[in-house]
């Protein structure tokens, strides 16, 4: 998820979601790519100092979140890519379509098969934080599809940047295939030079015909958009910090049976008010049964007998 910050793609420890492009002597103050530019670095300076981002870079990042974030990405680029298919022809979008070159939704049906089988659909929800951001998507693409530029360019411009150094840490640190499976998301083969895509795409957007206001109003939006995307990552921290280390890989993370199970956002958010008990507490209440009791002795017995013989 911190792709969604246009940036640069420098080393791993610097400020990948900053701007370190190449000066070009033929854009304009005035112009949407450098109204944005500078009119987001506040929002470029809090979204990369979020524990989340800051976490992921170091490479501490669980795989279990990763999954989750992945899945984020999915509900988030899904309606992303149903809003610009729906004003692939309205003139204030028009130029800025690339579904070959940029759309993710298929990439990331990808990445989830990988993680989570081919049942992938049953197994994922949006979460409370990413709806806000999906309902936030949809709104613009249906009443004010101007403003659909910001949304775009700051998810497709940083995953082309920063998002490119992201994809190498969690290859290396959730020790995934050096075939791709599980990044490719990351992967743009259709785009052969991502510096010079990103150019032609800032052409694109400073030859856009909006009024000065239309612009300002751009800017606002690219704004509100860092904010949904850092309430995703601070929404995904929180369930990184109530999972133990040893989280279970494609289900339910372990609870380590301490605390009230209801204040983890992850089995709040999974299991739902009524849902299922904590694994921890069920298997326990489970041994207690006499029955059961009755038969874990005789398995200890049968065991035993086992282990006695091969030594012999």
């Amino acid at each position: 998820m911190p792709s969604a910050m246009e940036g640069s793609e420098g080393g791993e420890e610097g400020e990948i979601l900053h701007y370190e492009e190449t000066e070009d002597d033929n854009v304009s103050p005035t112009d949407l790519s450098e109204l944005l530019k500078e009119g987001t670095k506040e929002s470029h300076d809090r979204a990369e100092n979020t524990q989340f981002v800051k976490d992921f870079l170091k490479g501490r990042i669980k795989k279990e979140v990763f999954k989750l974030a992945t899945a984020a990405l999915y509900f988030t680029y899904s309606a992303l890519e149903e809003e610009i298919d729906r004003n692939k022809d309205n003139p204030v979008f028009a130029p800025l379509y690339f579904p070959l070159e940029l759309h993710r939704r298929e990439a990331l049906v990808k990445d989830l098969k990988y993680f989570y089988g081919e049942d992938w659909k049953e197994k994922i929800q949006c979460s409370e934080a990413t709806q806000h951001y999906v309902d936030r998507i949809h709104h613009v693409g249906q009443h004010e599809p101007e403003l659909l530029v910001a949304h775009a360019y700051t998810r497709y411009m940083g995953d082309l940047s920063g998002g490119q150094v992201l994809k190498k840490v969690a290859q290396r640190a959730l020790k995934l295939p050096s075939t791709e499976e599980g990044i490719q998301f990351y992967m743009f083969d259709n785009v052969s030079n991502a510096q010079q895509f990103k150019q032609l795409y800032r052409a694109r957007m400073n030859a856009l015909d909006l009024d000065r206001n239309t612009r300002e109003r751009i800017v606002e939006e690219a704004n509100r958009a860092f904010r949904l995307n850092m309430q995703v990552f601070d929404e995904l921290d929180k369930i990184g910090r109530s999972l133990t280390e040893a989280a279970q890989d494609g289900g339910l993370p372990v609870h380590d049976g301490k605390g009230d199970l209801r204040k983890c956002p992850y089995y709040t958010d999974k299991l739902g008010k009524a849902g299922p008990s904590c694994p921890y507490h069920a298997a326990m209440a489970l041994a207690k049964q006499p029955l059961v009791q009755l038969i874990l002795a005789a398995c200890v017995a049968v065991a035993a007998g086992a282990a006695a013989w091969y030594i012999m």
